[in-house]
This record gives structure tokens, C-alpha cells and sequence, in this order.
């Protein structure tokens, strides 16, 4: 008997919480970024390019670069060159750097770049997959200057997840090569 209502209380209790549960909706995460506003990076290099105001620059040695977006926790290396008879093997060098990636890259897509009127002559590289870098590039003269420049995430790589802060910095990059100016 004194077993018996502890029983009945409990089965009480068990009983009345058994709402039907209902599947969640399927849903993606919803990444919203500012629009870009450029400013003009310019100081003593033989080059400058618009660049994103969210961007916090660190300058390198030899006019070399380090732009640094914190909220999408990634940073755009550019790496700049002088050409000295050398445009053969800075080229190599760059292609090397690109498909060195192919192991983890599901696609390269190779987007050449020219303006002839500000004598900038490059390639975009768009790489896919889970690679450790989503795009890379070049910009030269051709005579004096050439630039390299990779894109990377703080993160393990997993293409799906980082593809809204990728598209985003790709356009950015985008901007770059084609604000680039020789002086």
C-alpha cells in the first residue's frame, strides 16, 4: 500500500508530459556582412590599392602586407616582388603556390585579369573544396612589380561553412587587383 500511490503520483507525472514533439524546420545560419566602403592604401611601396575599411592592415617587411578581417576571423598575405629578369619564375612560383592545393581542392577555376591602361596583368584563382586557402592571385607590370596574394581562414577548412565569408573576401580581392595602381 504505501508503494501504491508513489506509483500512481508518478504515473501521473510520466503521462502528462508526452507532447508529440515536433521536427524543427530546416534552417541555415543566416551571415549578414557590411557593405564594403574602400579607402586607398598608399605609403613608400612602388604600389597601392583600395582596401575594405572593416580591414585591419599590418605591414610586412619589403611592402608586403597582412589584411586581417577579425569578425570573419581570416587574413589576405600579399607579398610583393620586385622583377628583375625574374617574371618567368615569379609566375611559376605563384602557379606553384595554387596547385600545390589541388590535393584537398574539389576545383580551381582560373580567371585571368588585364587592364592595359593601368598595366596590371594577373590571375584569380577561385579554388573549391576544403582546401586551406579559397582564392589566391597575382597582379604584375611585367617589368617591375609583382604581387602575390592568399586568402585564409583561422579555421579547419570546411567549404560550406566559411562560403559566405569566402564570397564576400573574394570580391574584396577582386577589388584589389583591380584598384592596383604602379607608381
Amino acid at each position: 500500500m504505501k508503494y501504491i500511490i508513489p506509483t500512481i503520483i508518478l504515473s501521473f507525472l510520466l503521462a502528462s508530459c508526452g507532447e508529440d514533439s515536433i521536427p524543427k524546420p530546416k534552417g541555415q545560419l543566416r551571415l549578414e556582412y557590411p557593405e564594403p566602403t574602400y579607402g586607398l592604401l598608399k605609403g613608400n611601396c612602388s604600389y597601392s590599392f583600395d582596401v575594405n575599411d572593416v580591414v585591419k592592415v599590418k605591414s610586412n617587411n619589403v611592402c608586403s602586407f597582412e589584411l586581417h578581417y577579425p569578425k570573419m576571423k581570416a587574413t589576405i598575405y600579399l607579398t610583393y616582388k620586385p622583377v628583375d629578369n625574374n617574371i618567368e619564375d615569379l609566375l611559376k612560383d605563384a602557379q606553384k603556390l595554387t596547385y600545390d592545393h589541388v590535393i584537398k581542392a574539389d576545383d580551381i577555376l582560373e580567371q585571368p585579369f588585364m587592364n592595359s591602361d593601368k598595366k596590371v596583368y594577373g590571375m584569380f584563382y577561385e579554388v573549391g573544396g576544403n582546401a586551406a586557402t579559397n582564392a589566391q592571385f597575382y597582379v604584375t607590370d611585367s617589368t617591375k612589380n609583382f604581387v602575390v596574394g592568399s586568402l585564409y581562414f583561422y579555421a579547419k577548412p570546411n567549404y560550406d561553412s566559411i562560403l559566405p565569408a569566402a564570397s564576400y573576401l573574394k570580391n574584396d580581392i577582386r577589388k584589389i587587383m583591380e584598384t592596383i595602381e604602379w607608381k
